[in-house]
């Protein structure tokens, strides 16, 4: 199945492998050391790259069927800041010398392309060495006016924090952590922020006050005052984002985008987060913007249904007032019409009407294969 426009869309002409043909397709793009993991752990990710189409970011896994893997598209082009639509301030960001900028989201919410973008942007106007760690590298950078270094876990370097703190040794100016999984990567990355460095890092928040919460909460009770004054100093800024289907097919990215000014820095400092959502609301002048308003916004552009929108807001009474406000009338409590764009799923198990067991249909009309697998190969190799 391919996920097409953020819904799971059935692929015509295809018939289930079996667990066994399933070993000897994902085999074939699986390095050695990763189907080790796999065989160890029944878990395994890591970055195909298929010359002409991308790279991929792959994730093999046994359920109850046997194995199966996710894989994700990665282009070979980096998107520019302009074809995402990123606001402008997400771009100044990039124009700091020192300090902490987050991007943040649930998982499949684009926060690697944002980040690619942000890289590009900083590539290409100035002049510094970037240092990346990533598990595994999905973008990759050709140096431009930048001298760029991409490790990955595993391949490259032993963990996060490890590549951190080597990083401080190995003359960066801008220093990317693909994801801050742990306190000590945390606590290193602030640390670099507050020595001069410009960090990027990712969490899996979906606001940007929570992401505030996150960090701090990290951290044992007794070093959470420090860590306060330490964030308040370094935080340049907060991007948390979602992905929303868009009418008429595709996808479009809402941003929630929190500016770590004076105001801020001092509600961090004093430990008065709970705060900084108000500071958010009149913070419009300094490029802040609310989620729930982006939102609102998107609707009223017409790039997204009311529905949809609601289905990934956050604050969802405060986005039902807005949306009334704008004069769109919206009752959550109606029943709310399914998307179409995807075919149904399948009877599991089940081959599509006019293909036999074993046999999935050909690239040419009619044409049938004795052995499953050759459908795959022939589609591999090009033919």
């Amino acid at each position: 199945m391919f996920r097409v426009g953020g819904e799971m869309a059935h692929v015509p002409g295809t018939v289930e492998l079996t667990p066994e043909q399933m070993v000897t397709v994902l085999r074939e793009i699986t390095a050695d050391h990763h189907w080790a993991d796999f065989e160890k752990e029944w878990d395994a990710d890591f970055a195909y790259a298929l010359e002409g189409t991308g790279r991929f970011r792959v994730n093999l896994f046994y359920d109850h069927k046997g194995p199966g893997a996710v894989l994700r598209l990665i282009p070979e082009k980096i998107p520019s800041a302009a074809q995402l639509g990123l606001p402008d301030v997400i771009l100044q960001m990039c124009d700091n010398s020192k300090g902490l900028v987050l991007v943040t989201g649930p998982t499949g919410s684009g926060k690697s392309t944002t980040l690619a973008a942000m890289i590009d942007h900083i590539n290409a106007t100035r002049a510094e060495h970037i240092i990346t760690i990533e598990d595994p590298i999905e973008f990759v950078h050709p140096n431009k006016r930048c001298l760029i270094n991409q490790r990955e876990v595993s391949r490259h370097t032993k963990g996060f924090k490890r590549a951190l703190k080597a990083a401080l040794r190995e003359d960066p100016d801008i220093v990317l952590v693909g994801e801050l999984r742990d306190l000590e990567t945390i606590a290193i990355a602030i640390e670099t922020a507050e020595t001069g460095h410009l960090v990027f890092g990712t969490l899996h928040t979906s606001t940007a006050p929570s992401t505030v919460n996150r960090i701090i909460d990290q951290f044992p009770a007794g070093q959470q005052a420090q860590i306060r004054m330490m964030l308040a100093s370094s935080l340049r800024g907060v991007v948390s984002q979602t992905l929303l289907k868009k009418q008429g097919g595709g996808r479009v990215a809402a941003h929630e985008i929190l500016i770590a000014n004076n105001a801020v820095a001092a509600l961090i400092r004093e430990g008065k987060t709970h705060q900084i959502l108000s500071c958010m609301q009149t913070g419009a002048k300094d490029g802040m913007q609310l989620l729930t308003d982006t939102l609102v916004g998107l609707v009223k552009a017409g790039t997204v249904s009311v529905d949809e929108a609601y289905m990934k807001c956050v604050q969802k009474d405060d986005y039902i007032n807005k949306i009334n406000n704008a004069g769109i009338k919206f009752n959550p409590k109606k029943k709310r019409g399914v998307s179409g764009g995807g075919m149904p799923a399948p009877t599991p198990g089940a081959a599509p009407a006019g293909v036999r067991a074993g046999a999935p249909v050909g690239a040419a009309a009619g044409q049938q294969y004795a052995d499953p697998l050759e459908q795959f190969r022939q589609n591999r190799d090009g033919r």
